[in-house]
């Protein structure tokens, strides 16, 4: 959510101002996850916030409530639990900054209350090209925050005042750039001890490489061999539109418009003669109805389904295709589908409550999808704030409940993973299929450096019903089949395509 604009996607940086996500507007696999998780180019990256809380020695102690609570509940300076953002709210305007034990500095989010303050002081802060944000009072000096681009929400812990340093200009020298950029992964990363990386060791190395009069070509340079050896698709360092870097898990090839088209050809091929795909979502949504009685979905991202960009549009339009294919015909009655295919294999992201949309269509119970949690003390990265449990709801009109099988592979990613995990709840439980995806989950945790510089990394965790998280390797399939190797896209095969089609018409078996 807003606090820093989130990003769930990996990869190619947002133009400044640009909306959901980190990259150019037009490009085909670039979710965003928007001001709050604008989860990014396909076929130029992998296609497709804020930190911990203030140290001891930065951190002002939290404040009483005054008088005004009374009359202002949401006037004065908060502290989020985890993600290192103070919000500062007065009148009518909202404005965010972000935290290091050496740093503060202006926050991209700057939001102004909408109306009056509603029902127990709850209000509603409008954010230039974002979602709204929504804070209410939650007892003494607690407040939550929330934004329907992201799943859960904030917890806001009241504190005296702003911090001096707050109000004084950053140095900006080389130095200030690595040692904020140091300090913002080693407060806020989750999995330096799974990735063995001593991150400490990491500075040691480096920062006597960095001088007063070190470059800009030399310091991102620097900047990016810190970050390379985390193979994270949810990391990345932006000095310029024309220079940046975002990591991805070995063996990952980025899609290009040439492989992608070869990928069209042959699900085409696999889908078969005369099975027509109608598209939404300017083409980032597709569906197909198949022999047998089984259907096709595809998706290709979870934003930027319309010119408009925002996430009520987003919302909208995938609404519109979810009611066309899960009509009544197809969900009830002898001609109701078999079993559905939904193909997640070229998909980079976006927001992560569109991806509970289309859970939603597919149970008539409600479930666990998972739980959410960001990581809260910036000395101890095992310590994390309590998981808020995010959970499916069936919708209100027709749902499919058959069988179900998911085609993944390591080009599905982030809220493409968030939304893979989700569907591991429902009754009967999917079956995967393919390769694991890329294993990125978190939002990404959108950070400005001094000057102009920014970095993103993640900060949560997606967790099971059995505290399990699929950070790193990501979720891995039941059935394992190659996604999109070369030399079946030459013969226009479809290893896990025919699996599939084979598995819910009948002709296979899970395990045959």
């Amino acid at each position: 959510m807003p606090l820093a604009r989130t990003a769930k996607n990996s990869g190619v940086p947002r133009p400044s101002g640009g909306r959901p996500g980190n990259a150019p507007p037009d490009s085909p696999g670039t979710p965003g996850r928007g001001p709050g998780r604008a989860r990014r180019t396909a076929h130029a990256a992998l296609l497709l916030a804020t930190l911990t809380t203030l140290t001891a020695t930065a951190s002002p102690a939290p404040a009483a409530p005054s008088p005004t609570d009374r009359t202002a509940p949401l006037e004065g300076v908060w502290r989020t639990d985890g993600y290192g953002t103070l919000v500062t709210i007065e009148g009518r305007r909202l404005r965010t900054y972000e935290t290091t034990a050496v740093s503060c500095l202006p926050g991209s989010v700057l939001g102004t209350r909408t109306g009056a303050p509603g029902p127990h002081g709850r209000s509603v802060f409008t954010v230039p090209d974002g979602a709204p944000l929504t804070v209410t009072p939650a007892g003494a000096g607690r407040a939550r925050m929330s934004s329907p681009d992201a799943v859960g929400h904030r917890t806001l812990h009241r504190v005296g005042t702003l911090p001096g340093r707050c109000r004084r200009p950053a140095a900006r020298d080389p130095r200030a750039v690595f040692g904020v950029y140091w300090q913002t992964f080693a407060e806020n990363y989750p999995f330096f001890r799974a990735k063995k990386i001593d991150w400490a060791a990491v500075r040691d190395r480096y920062r006597p490489r960095i001088t007063a009069t070190t470059s800009d070509d030399e310091l991102f340079a620097v900047l990016r061999e810190m970050i390379e050896p985390l193979h994270d698709a949810h990391t990345r360092v932006v000095a310029g539109p024309d220079q940046w870097f975002a990591g991805k898990r070995p063996g990952t090839v980025l899609p290009t418009p040439g492989f992608t088209a070869r990928i069209d050809k042959a699900i085409a091929a696999n889908l078969g003669p005369g099975v027509t795909r109608r598209s939404w979502a300017q083409g980032k949504i597709a569906y197909a109805g198949l022999p047998d009685r089984v259907g096709y979905l595809r998706v290709t991202q979870f934003a930027r389904y319309t010119q408009d960009g925002s996430f009520a549009s987003d919302a909208a339009e995938l609404d519109r295709a979810l009611d066309a294919v899960f009509t009544r015909a197809r969900t009830q009655g002898p001609g109701a589908l078999r079993g559905l295919i939904v193909d997640l294999r070229l998909n980079g992201g976006g927001y992560d409550p569109l991806g509970l949309r289309i859970a939603s269509r597919l149970t008539d119970r409600p479930y666990l999808a998972y739980a959410k949690r960001a990581r809260n003390d910036p000395h101890d990265p095992g310590k994390f704030t309590t998981p808020e449990p995010v959970r499916v709801r069936p919708h209100r009109g027709p749902v499919f409940t058959g069988p179900v099988a998911v085609l993944t592979g390591r080009l599905t990613i982030s809220a493409g993973e968030t939304f893979t995990q989700s569907l591991m709840g429902r009754s009967p439980a999917p079956v995967r299929i393919g390769e694991n995806t890329q294993g990125v989950f978190s939002d990404i945790l959108e950070r400005a450096l001094p000057g102009t510089w920014q970095l993103g990394l993640p900060n949560e965790e997606f967790l099971t019903a059995g505290g399990r998280t699929f950070d790193g390797p990501g979720i891995p399939p039941a059935i394992r089949t190659p996604v999109f190797a070369d030399d079946d896209l030459d013969a226009l095969r479809d290893p896990a395509l025919t699996r599939a089609r084979a598995l819910l018409s009948g002709r296979a078996t899970a395990t045959g």
